[in-house]
């Protein structure tokens, strides 16, 4: 296929890995190609890309990813436009297998799977990676997604590993402004609206370093908030998934309070239960509730090494199914939180702005 490509960076404060992503870039198969980095004109990002004769343009104080990929956009001319994230390592292939499908009318996105690179990620994020990957747990996001077929038709494709006509882009108006989170959800959406088809390549993988856990949870918990206020201005993005995970925080502290309850009441003081454990605790309710946080804990940990060592992640062994339950909850959790958040501010009349999860300046 031939045709002149975009590749949009948009990039904050992280101007280290972003350095290692325009490299793969710079050694891409593919000729026409320009590299953009989208970012704050002050930001360490801007010195990087000019190091490596790569365009830099200003966001112009955009506080989301949405608005300062838009204004790269406005800023750029190609017949494909090509979306990364600055934590990336890009095999040199990558734009060659994407841009290659465009050769279909059908075709107006493609993207592909992202995984940790397993060499050069820390034991939690490979686990962090093996739980995005479930087939069960997680099994709704693009994390991972790898198709059945080549070329395989999707509802959405992941931000940090997506392609597009610019004419298509150009009809629908490019990303939603002032979207975070779920900009790459808004806009997938609005251009199957508009009666095109997006599909996935399971061979143009990406490596994607993922966040700590601790920024994972803010990450994921951001996400839950914006999918929530995104599904409010489109209903038809809601997922009955949604829904079950804001009850997971609930569950989760009324089966605490229900074995601490059960415990109590079948006169077994705290201290005391690592010696006699469950098996004292009288018949009936305090019995129940004594029972029923163990047991819900084993059921969960068992579907969650059940989804990771199913899933598609090439970090996957013993240790990272075996941790991925620790994962798993504290996404459960923190996603939950997010909704429930996201909930309280349509009920509050004040959704406010969204916000990226990363500080923009």
């Amino acid at each position: 296929m031939d045709g002149s490509v975009c590749v949009i960076i948009p990039s904050v404060g992280n101007s280290l890995e972003l350095g290692i992503a325009i490299d793969g870039l710079l050694e891409q198969t593919y000729n026409d190609l320009e590299i953009v980095v989208v970012g704050p004109e002050s930001d360490p990002g801007k010195e990087i890309s000019d190091s490596k004769g790569v365009r830099f343009i200003d966001d112009r104080g955009s506080r989301t990813r949405a608005d300062a990929c838009n204004i790269a956009l406005e800023e750029t001319d190609s017949e494909f436009v090509f979306f990364t994230d600055d934590d990336v390592i890009v095999p040199n292939d990558w734009v060659a297998n994407l841009v290659r499908w465009f050769d279909r009318e059908e075709v107006s996105g493609v993207g592909g799977p992202n995984f940790a690179p397993p060499e050069e990620s820390t034991l939690w994020q490979r686990v962090i990676d093996v739980t995005f990957c479930s087939t069960i747990f997680t099994a709704g996001t693009n994390y991972g997604k790898v198709g059945d077929s080549d070329l395989e038709e999707v509802r959405q494709l992941p931000g940090v590993n997506s392609a597009y006509r610019r004419s298509v882009l150009n009809e629908v108006g490019g990303f939603d402004k002032g979207a975070i989170g779920a900009e790459d959800v808004l806009l997938d959406h609005r251009i199957r609206e508009s009666g095109y088809k997006l599909w996935t390549d399971r061979t143009a993988i990406i490596w994607h370093r993922r966040r700590n856990l601790s920024r994972v949870k803010k990450q994921i918990g951001n996400y839950g908030l914006v999918r929530t206020l995104a599904s409010k201005k489109h209903p038809e993005l809601h997922e009955f998934t949604h829904t079950l995970v804001s009850f997971f925080p609930p569950i989760v502290i009324t089966a605490f309070a229900f074995f601490f309850w059960g415990l109590t009441n079948g006169g077994i003081a705290w201290p005391e239960f690592w010696d006699i454990g469950l098996s004292t605790v009288p018949m009936g309710l305090p019995r129940a509730g004594a029972h029923l946080l163990p047991t819900l804990a084993g059921l969960y940990n068992l579907i969650a090494w059940y989804g990771s060592l199913n899933g598609s992640s090439p970090s996957k062994d013993f240790l990272t199914v075996f941790l991925s339950p620790i994962v798993a909850f504290s996404l459960h959790w923190n996603y939950g939180i997010g909704v429930l958040r996201g909930r309280w501010r349509i009920m509050s009349g004040n959704p406010g702005l969204q916000i990226d999860d990363r500080s923009r300046s």
